[in-house]
C-alpha cells in the first residue's frame, strides 16, 4: 500500500516537472501593434516595460480560463490530491484509484471556485487581482512586495495598491464550498 502511495506521489511530482513553469501575464492587449519593435532589424530584445495598462476585457478572460483549467491548477490538484491519498485525507473515500479521482476532483474544484470567486469579485469591486512584477531589485523589497501583492490589488487606470477584498475571501470561498457541496461529513 505504501509502495503505490510513493508511486503515486513520484508521477504526480514527474507531472509537475513536466509542464512548463513560465506564464505570460498580459500588460496589454497581444494584438495591439503600437508596442511593437521600433525597428525590425534590430536582433537585441527590448526591456519589458513595467508600467501598469489596466487589462481589457480579452486579457481578463483569458487569465481566468488559464487561472481556473489551464497547466496550474490541474497540475496543483493533482500534487494536493497525492499528499492527501497518502494522509488519508477524507478516510471515507479509502484507497485506490477512484479514491485518488475523487480526491483530484474535488481539489480541482475547489481551485475553480476559489478562482471564479476572485475573478468574480474583483470585477464587482473593479479590481485587477492579478500579480505584476515588482519594478524594484534587491531581496527584501522584491519579497515585501511579494508578500504585499497577496492581499492587495490594482484600482483605477493608474493602478495604484488598495486592499483586496477578493484575494481575503476567495479562498474561505472555495473550501467552504466544498465542505457543505460534496465532502464526506462526519
Amino acid at each position: 500500500m505504501k509502495m503505490r502511495l510513493v508511486v503515486l506521489f513520484v508521477l504526480t511530482i514527474t507531472g509537475l516537472a513536466a509542464l512548463p513553469l513560465a506564464r505570460a501575464q498580459f500588460l496589454v492587449d497581444p494584438e495591439d501593434s503600437s508596442r511593437a519593435a521600433a525597428s525590425p532589424a534590430s536582433t537585441a530584445v527590448p526591456p519589458p516595460e513595467l508600467t501598469y495598462t489596466r487589462p481589457t476585457q480579452k486579457i481578463e478572460l483569458h487569465n481566468y480560463v488559464f487561472d481556473t483549467f489551464g497547466p496550474y491548477p490541474i497540475v496543483g490538484a493533482a500534487f494536493a490530491a497525492g499528499i492527501n491519498q497518502a494522509e488519508n485525507t477524507a478516510p471515507e473515500w479509502k484507497q485506490g484509484a477512484e479514491a485518488y479521482g475523487k480526491r483530484f476532483g474535488s481539489d480541482l474544484a475547489i481551485a475553480a471556485v476559489t478562482t471564479t470567486t476572485r475573478y468574480a469579485l474583483a470585477e464587482a469591486f473593479r479590481e485587477d487581482t492579478l500579480y505584476y512584477r515588482c519594478e524594484c531589485t534587491g531581496l527584501l523589497p522584491r519579497l515585501s512586495h511579494a508578500v504585499i501583492s497577496t492581499l492587495t490589488s490594482r484600482r483605477g487606470e493608474d493602478g495604484h495598491r488598495v486592499f483586496s477584498f477578493p484575494a481575503l475571501v476567495a479562498p474561505y470561498a472555495g473550501t467552504m464550498t466544498a465542505v457543505y457541496a460534496w465532502y464526506p461529513g462526519r
